[in-house]
């Protein structure tokens, strides 16, 4: 998650910080020290996966211009991108909206039928077996103690964690949360945070449902897409594993985005009940 370009009074990231440089144009700096070689090819691949988002999202969402060198003041490689205007949804809270639950599926289906080009997930993050998550998910329950209901989480994780897969990878923006979305006025207008667009699990982008919508969008977001019973379910254990890390990470750190992770949490108990 990243400081969102366009997302006015939005969430700070941890991962890149995104300065705005006249109307157009935003400056994303890593926050992380890596050799420079290694964020260079980092770079690289974002460029190219935001490329793919491009070319396929039925909203905006931002493209890479340029590559910055390491200079005097910032050591590492930098990425020039486009500024997308708008509200993110930590700030412009649509969740209510049937019209934004609509929104959404269109922009999954449309990225689902982008082409995959033979590849398949790759990677330590969400997207590919949910059980490879099981000692994150042990060291966030140990964490969560006093702060959730660790009892049920555990007990639902263990319900989810070996639902089996419905299809083959399809490509996924694999980070659909309130922050990298852009809202006006309970309808979506953009999507960022583009550079993890790439193959993996069809039930990942369905992290949105939990993450964005009440109940009721909820049911319309599936019911667009199509889901069987076991991708939807396998779309809220990957939604569980992303927000149990939020509440008690950033619980000091960045309260709103701990805030984030617990109504998803709630929004999973109460439907699981």
């Amino acid at each position: 998650m990243e400081r969102a370009a366009g997302a006015a009074g939005g969430v700070d990231g941890d991962v890149n910080a995104v300065f705005r440089l006249g109307d157009d144009v935003a400056a994303r700096f890593p926050l992380r020290a890596r050799p420079p070689a290694e964020v260079r090819a980092w770079l690289a691949a974002e460029v190219g996966a935001m490329a793919e988002l491009v070319a396929c999202s039925p909203v905006p969402t931002p493209r890479a211009l340029a590559v910055g060198a390491p200079g005097a003041g910032y050591p590492l490689p930098w990425l020039v991108q486009t500024w997308l205007p708008g509200r993110d949804g930590a700030v412009d809270d649509a969740s209510w909206s049937v019209r934004f639950g609509e929104d959404l599926a269109r922009l999954v289906a449309a990225l689902r039928a982008a082409p995959t080009r033979g590849r398949t997930f790759s990677g330590s993050g969400r997207g590919g077996d949910l059980t490879d998550h099981d000692a994150w998910m042990a060291e966030c329950f140990r964490r969560s103690e006093g702060l959730l209901d660790v009892v049920a989480l555990r007990r639902l994780w263990g319900d989810l964690r070996d639902l089996p897969r419905v299809g083959p990878d399809v490509m996924s923006h694999g980070d659909l949360m309130a922050p990298n979305v852009l809202v006006d006025t309970g309808r979506l207008v953009g999507v960022l945070d583009g550079g993890g667009f790439g193959p993996a699990d069809p039930a990942l982008d369905l992290i949105a449902g939990w993450d964005l919508l009440d109940a009721e969008p909820r049911e319309v977001f599936r019911r667009a897409l199509g889901c069987g019973d076991v991708e939807w379910a396998r779309g809220k254990a990957w939604a569980l594993q992303q927000a149990m890390g939020l509440v008690w990470y950033y619980e000091r750190s960045n309260p709103v985005m701990s805030g984030l992770g617990r109504r998803t949490l709630d929004r999973i108990l109460a439907d699981s009940q």
